[in-house]
């Protein structure tokens, strides 16, 4: 059987064997406990499974006393809109995001629109394995009521961050491959107003994935053939909850999800937003922080993980930032990574230049991803780290998030995984040769450690 995956802003599990009704309820109880007075809203992306812990989600919420605002199918972004648009104390997102159809999770947001920091979602799941719920008597039951057109409020908040009508005049044809997710609904909506003619693949929000859900160039070869058939400038495609968004250019090419981060970045830039730093996560492609370094502009890295991520992005004043996940976060509109964003921004900087997505992806500056992992006992991990600091001396060293090893012009990164006994090594360099000898010394090094 597998873990109950707890993480900083939620949990997440396979369905009928970690993540049970009673699982689902007894976290949300704690989660409501925590809360300041106010309606709580409760979205999901399109998964089979969604209605079903929907209902026990509900039902934890009216038995905590408190009024549920049913928001119905959802991109997770536009939950966090959403939450500060209705003043609501928070909200409550059903979705596993990329992981597959077995799956489903619950995601956490605060009344400020955005999921859980750190000290908060602890706080929550040291209540849940304490079994601290509390329930209230029958005349304090909370109500439900539904929210009127869940979209607008989003819709609005990334049409003004762009010049809307500009690129209306440009009639860009795209395709967007929501998958069967959250998506498709906001998504066609949006690139309409752009003035898209969009070719939509998998907009009904029914869970049945026409391919394995997270936005690899694997497994969306066959949405890559279908957007050069198509004779579309660019393809878009959201994971199922629609935070992250990978890109196909117009000639059938995987543009990949770092990239999405990245013209993000230099977009922002481009229409001045440089009046601070950026964040990204210790994972994250270099590429942005260059082009931000071409604005005289700073870039923080964080911790891996959303939450982290806007918590130093709050905490610096950042103007950006994001994850090279497919997830940029645009203040102006929410602290939440944001498919819906990314589209926008894409158009925006393809109006603005003049040039093709291909064009502006080759003018990228050149980055190699390596990505291992090898066995490794937890217990060991601060020796581990200890060791390869010494092995990679001529590094600069970070132990804020594992070990983060980095040089001028490449890094390593060496983290513990959260749910399974393993170290998983992630390097960037300007070519993939150096960038894959990175993991793989790493690799041989942390095995040969583990048989001594």
């Amino acid at each position: 059987m597998s873990q109950l995956i707890i993480s900083v802003s939620g949990l997440r599990g396979i369905v009928g064997e970690t993540l049970t009704p009673e699982v689902a309820v007894r976290y949300v109880a704690c989660f409501s406990s925590t809360l300041d007075a106010g309606p709580v809203l409760i979205g999901r992306d399109g998964r089979t499974t969604g209605p079903m812990l929907h209902a026990a989600v509900v039902s934890a919420i009216a038995a905590s006393g408190r009024e549920a605002i049913d928001v119905g199918v959802i991109a997770t972004p536009t939950l966090g809109v959403l939450v500060r648009h209705l003043n609501a104390a928070g909200g409550i997102q059903i979705s596993a995001s990329h992981n597959p159809a077995p799956y489903n999770g619950l995601k956490l947001f605060g009344g400020d629109g955005r999921v859980l920091d750190a000290a908060s979602g602890a706080a929550i799941a040291q209540r849940y394995r304490g079994g601290e719920v509390t329930w209230c008597p029958f005349d304090k039951v909370g109500a439900l009521r539904r929210a009127d057109d869940p979209h607008e409020s989003h819709l609005d908040a990334v049409l003004k961050t762009v010049d809307a009508g500009a690129i209306a005049d440009r009639s860009f044809r795209v395709l967007l491959d929501s998958n069967h997710g959250a998506g498709g609904v906001l998504g066609q909506r949006l690139l309409r107003q752009l003035g898209c003619e969009v070719v939509s693949r998998g907009a009904e929000p029914t869970g049945l994935f026409d391919h394995p859900p997270e936005p690899t160039a694997e497994n969306l070869a066959g949405i890559a053939k279908q957007v050069a058939a198509e004779r579309c400038a660019v393809g878009f495609c959201q994971d199922p909850d629609a935070d992250r968004l990978a890109l196909i250019d117009e000639r059938g090419r995987y543009i990949g999800e770092e990239a999405t981060l990245a013209l993000c970045v230099r977009r922002a830039m481009e229409v001045g937003r440089t009046g601070g730093p950026i964040v990204i996560n210790g994972a994250t492609s270099s590429m942005s922080a260059r082009i931000a370094a071409e604005y005289s502009v700073d870039c923080h890295r964080s911790a891996v993980g959303e939450a982290n991520v806007c918590d130093k992005m709050i905490a610096t004043g950042a103007v950006y930032g994001g994850e090279g996940n497919g997830g940029p976060i645009d203040p102006q509109v929410g602290y939440v990574r944001d498919s819906f964003v990314g589209m926008a921004a894409v158009l925006d900087l393809m109006t603005r230049s003049g040039k093709s997505l291909g064009e502006l992806a080759d003018e990228l500056p050149p980055s190699f991803l390596c990505k291992e992992k090898a066995p490794a006992d937890a217990g060991r991990l601060p020796e581990i780290f200890q060791q390869l600091e010494a092995q990679f001396a001529d590094a600069k060293a970070d132990r804020d998030d594992g070990l983060r090893l980095a040089w001028p012009d490449k890094w390593l990164l060496v983290r513990g995984s959260n749910t399974e006994p393993i170290v998983r090594m992630i390097a960037e360099a300007e070519d993939a040769e150096t960038a894959a000898g990175l993991c793989q010394t790493a690799r041989q090094w942390i095995e040969q450690q583990e048989q001594r």
